[in-house]
């Protein structure tokens, strides 16, 4: 048991103990080392309280007026790096209300009325949540922009770069580039879309709630609400304080971005290799070898990769750890905000990085075109021009099949075989020309050049779409 004498001030909670904590626990349990970057939200939420208090009259005009300046100066203070922090401090929360104490005097006492650190650091991270998630969704919508301008350029070209697309990690069928492209914005697009969803479901502010059961004071949480620019108030009060689905919920978001910023960081990885050679990237945005100095190594684009593991990992340690709270606050909770800001930090700089790195490199589409018009790619389309005159498809992909095997088999070319084939013939032939697979592929959704103009016109409405629910 610690010895110490309580000091005034040392904290919020010191009138209930004879002594004041252990220096064990409150390095245990402090948060101020990673909460600080909540002082503008905290700030916002204390600003809308006491602009409350004065509305129902639980604070003097004057004394809020006070307490407001004070609010101001300790922002100008964060903001101009100036802010000292005491050791009594254990979090943002209590710093702020410490120092806007020593400015304003007495009246500054008044600023916890009606109101718990627990709905009050609820309040402070979903302000947090709506302003930095957003900015994360803007970063998605910026990569999607560069994907799409990679996309126009490439169908811009004469003839439009097309290049072998995958199943398998094996070459399958012919696809535009653009086409390949405009797959990952689609994936993105969707992030976005759950981000949005997710700042909607946030959208609810828990001031006023108190440390569970609300207040017996003529508090009005909506007044706070509308204040700090929230979309409505909570309905339950337990809820509110103990409610950290949002958290996880955008955890899930980011963890699902990384995941496809992961699968675009694999693909890179493949096409800069001298085995693929599909693109080269900038010197700007790649990295050398301490030892081997031939080497560019495509370091952006395998972080993605690797950081999409810690981005599961701070969205499973997370739900590890609510799983098992009672209602309503629990200290466990203070565990929400390292993984969440980590995941936040992580994927900025990540889409950051990415998209730089897609902007500025080069295709090699000499060598997308090459592989695109490799004749085992036409295989498809050999079945299904027997399947247009009446070959059901079982079985026009056995003939298709057995022509590819005699091929490997004898070495002779593909073409060759079908042109003298009982069931093809010089007609056939025709599927051989370069670019004819891609052209073909004409149907709703599909990789061909018709097919594109379409799908570039929904993309674009779905981009202003996402543009529109973030702003």
């Amino acid at each position: 048991m610690s010895d110490k004498k309580v000091s005034e001030g040392a904290a919020l909670w010191h009138g209930r103990f004879d002594v004041a904590p252990a220096d064990d626990l409150m390095a245990y349990t402090e948060s101020l080392s990673f909460d600080q970057r909540l002082w503008r939200d905290d700030i916002v939420g204390s600003h809308a309280h006491v602009s409350m208090l004065v509305s129902v009259g639980l604070m003097s005009e004057t004394d809020g007026a006070s307490v407001l300046a004070a609010l101001q100066s300790v922002g100008d203070e964060f903001s101009n790096g100036i802010f000292v922090f005491e050791a009594t401090d254990e979090d943002i929360h209590t710093a702020i209300e410490r120092r806007v104490t020593q400015i304003a005097g007495e009246p500054g006492a008044r600023i916890h009325t009606g109101r718990s650190r627990n709905d009050q650091v609820a309040t402070a991270v979903r302000l947090w949540c709506k302003r930095e998630v957003a900015i994360v969704a803007s970063h998605v919508l910026a990569l999607v922009n560069t994907l799409e301008e990679r996309a126009v350029e490439a169908d811009a070209s004469t003839p439009p770069v097309r290049m072998p697309g995958y199943t398998h990690v094996q070459h399958a069928q012919p696809v535009l580039l653009s086409h390949h492209l405009r797959a990952h914005s689609w994936a993105l697009l969707r992030d976005v879309d759950r981000i949005s969803d997710a700042l909607a479901r946030l959208d609810v502010s828990p001031l006023g709630a108190g440390a569970l059961a609300g207040s017996s004071l003529p508090i009005n949480p909506t007044h706070s609400a509308e204040t700090m620019g929230f979309g409505t108030t909570f309905a339950n009060s337990l809820d509110a304080v103990s409610d950290r689905d949002f958290v996880a919920e955008i955890l899930f978001d980011i963890a699902l971005l990384g995941v496809h910023l992961s699968r675009i960081g694999e693909e890179w990885v493949l096409w800069t290799s001298a085995e693929f050679g599909f693109a080269v990237l900038d010197d700007a945005y790649a990295t050398g070898s301490s030892m081997l100095p031939q080497k560019k190594n495509a370091d952006i684009a395998e972080l993605a990769r690797g950081k999409a593991g810690r981005l599961i990992g701070n969205l499973t340690g997370l739900l590890a750890m609510l799983k098992g709270l009672p209602l309503a606050y629990n200290r466990d909770l203070q565990e929400d905000k390292e993984p969440l800001f980590d995941s936040v930090d992580q994927i900025r700089r990540a889409l950051i990085a990415v998209n730089g790195m897609i902007k500025t490199a080069t295709f090699k589409t000499d060598k997308m075109i090459k592989g695109a018009d490799e004749e085992a790619l036409v295989a498809t389309d050999l079945a299904e021009w027997l399947v247009h005159r009446g070959t059901p498809f079982r079985q026009a992909h056995s003939i298709v099949g057995k022509i590819v095997r005699d091929s490997i088999a004898t070495n002779v070319p593909m073409v060759d075989i079908v042109r003298g084939h009982e069931s093809f013939g010089p007609d056939a032939v025709s599927l051989f020309g370069p670019g004819i697979s891609v052209e073909r592929r004409q149907s709703p959704g599909a990789s061909g050049p018709l097919a594109a103009k379409d799908q570039k016109a929904r993309l674009m409405e779905a981009i202003r779409s996402a543009e529109a629910r973030l702003a």
